[in-house]
C-alpha cells in the first residue's frame, strides 16, 4: 500500500530553472548558455595534482573541517586579497560546494519564526533552505536595470525577528556588484544587533572593469557577524568537483560545523590537497577577471547590433540581455521559444523572484569557448 497523504515541506518548490532549461537545451540540441558551467578545459596542472594525491593514497575521509593544508591556504588567500585573517583551525571549513555551505549556514541559525532578508532576484537555494528551517523569507527587490540595492526598503524591513540578511556579490543572476558604500550600509544597519550576515561570494575573482571585490571580510564590524561563502568550482572551472568553503568568526563557525558534519561530514579529499597546492600561486586565480571580461566582451560585441539590449555586467560569468524590443512574451515563454526555434538556451530571470517579476530579460552564460559564443551571437542577431 502506498502512502497517499504526504504533506510536502516545500509545496511551492519545483525543479530548478537551471535544470529545466538545461534539459530543454539537451532535448532540442541547443547551444547551452543557460546553466553556469564552462565548456573549456580546466588547468592540466591542477588535474595532475589531483591524480598525484590520489596515487599518494589521499583517498579516505578528510577531517570534518577540511584538510589542514587547504584551510591554511584559504587563510593565506584572504590575508593576501583582503588583509583579513581567519584562523584555519576554528574559522574555516571546507564544504561540498557552496550550496551545501549556504544550506548549513542557514540551517545552523534560522529557527521557526525567524525572518531572513534576501535580495531579489535571488539565487534559488536561499528561500527553500530558509523555509525548511521554519524561517520567514522577506524579500527586497534590487532596482532595475542596474540591480542596485534598495537601502531604504531594506532598512525598513529589519525587525526584532530579523535573524539573517543574505547578500550575494558578484551577483547571480544579474552580474551586478555591491560597492564599498553598500557594504558599509549593511555593516551600519546590523551593528549592535543579533543579525547574522550570510555573504555569498562564490564569484569573487570574476570582477571586471578594474573594480574591487568588496568582501564582507574587509569590514571589521561586519566580519564579526558574517559567514563568507566561496567556491573553488567557480574559480577553477571545475563545478563538478563541488568544493567550496565557509569563513566565520569561531563562535559562528562552531555552530556551522554542527550542521556541516551531519550533512556531508567532509568533501573530496584528493581535490582538497590538489587545490591547497595549486592556490599557493596567486597567478593561478588572479588572471580570472581579465579572462572572463574578454569572454563577456566577445559575446556583447557580437550581439551589440542585434535587437537585444546589453545590460551592465561587472562580475560573474552571466550577461543579461533585454529583449523588450523584440516581443512582449513572458521571460519563460520567450526563453523556451528561443531554445526550440533558434537553438539557444538561456535562463529567464523571473523565476529568481517569488512573484515572477517580468523585466523582459534573459541570462546568458559566457563561460564558453569563443567559437560557441560567436555562434550563439550570430543566431541572436538574426532574431
Amino acid at each position: 500500500m502506498i502512502i497517499n497523504s504526504i504533506e510536502s515541506k516545500l509545496p511551492n518548490t519545483g525543479t530548478s530553472i537551471f535544470a529545466v532549461m538545461s534539459g530543454f537545451a539537451v532535448e532540442h540540441g541547443a547551444i547551452n548558455l543557460s546553466q553556469g558551467f564552462p565548456d573549456f578545459p580546466i588547468s592540466a596542472e591542477l588535474i595532475e595534482k589531483v591524480s598525484y594525491f590520489m596515487k599518494k593514497g589521499k583517498n579516505q575521509y578528510a577531517p570534518m573541517p577540511g584538510v589542514v593544508e587547504l584551510r591554511n591556504a584559504i587563510s593565506k588567500m584572504f590575508q593576501l586579497n583582503h588583509n583579513s585573517f581567519y584562523n584555519p583551525a576554528t574559522e574555516i571549513t571546507v564544504t561540498a560546494g557552496a550550496t551545501q555551505a549556504l544550506f548549513a549556514a542557514i540551517t545552523a541559525f534560522v529557527k521557526i519564526g525567524d525572518e531572513v532578508i534576501i535580495l531579489e532576484p535571488a539565487y534559488d537555494s536561499y528561500a527553500p533552505a530558509i523555509e525548511l528551517s521554519g524561517g520567514i523569507v522577506r524579500r527586497s527587490k534590487l532596482l532595475f536595470p542596474d540591480y542596485k540595492i534598495n537601502r531604504q526598503e531594506i532598512e525598513t524591513m529589519i525587525s526584532p525577528k530579523t535573524k539573517m540578511i543574505i547578500i550575494n556579490t558578484p551577483h547571480n543572476p544579474t552580474g551586478s556588484l555591491l560597492e564599498k558604500e553598500d557594504m558599509e550600509f549593511i555593516q551600519k544597519i546590523t551593528t549592535d544587533t543579533n543579525i547574522i550576515v550570510l555573504s555569498d561570494e562564490v564569484y569573487e575573482h570574476l570582477i571586471f572593469e578594474g573594480k574591487q571585490h568588496q568582501s564582507a571580510s574587509r569590514f571589521a564590524e561586519l566580519k564579526k557577524r558574517s559567514i563568507v561563502i566561496g567556491s573553488f568550482g567557480k574559480t577553477f572551472h571545475a563545478t563538478g568537483w563541488k568544493t567550496g568553503f565557509a569563513l566565520a568568526p569561531d563562535y559562528l563557525m562552531k555552530e556551522f560545523r554542527k550542521i556541516h558534519q551531519f550533512v556531508v561530514f567532509a568533501s573530496n579529499t584528493p581535490v582538497q590537497y590538489a587545490i591547497a597546492d595549486y592556490v599557493q600561486k596567486p597567478e593561478n586565480y588572479t588572471y580570472l577577471g581579465e579572462f572572463f571580461q574578454k569572454k563577456r566582451d566577445v559575446f556583447t560585441n557580437a550581439v551589440k547590433d542585434s535587437r537585444f539590449k546589453v545590460l551592465s555586467c561587472y562580475g560573474t560569468y552571466f550577461q543579461l540581455l533585454d529583449y523588450s524590443a523584440i516581443t512582449d512574451e513572458t521571460e519563460l515563454a520567450f526563453a523556451k521559444r528561443l531554445t526550440i526555434e533558434h537553438g539557444i538556451a538561456s535562463v529567464p530571470v523571473s523565476p529568481f523572484y517569488k512573484e515572477g517579476e517580468e523585466n523582459r530579460t534573459l541570462r546568458f552564460c559566457f563561460a564558453k569557448q569563443d567559437e560557441t559564443l560567436l555562434k550563439a551571437a550570430e543566431v541572436l542577431c538574426r532574431i
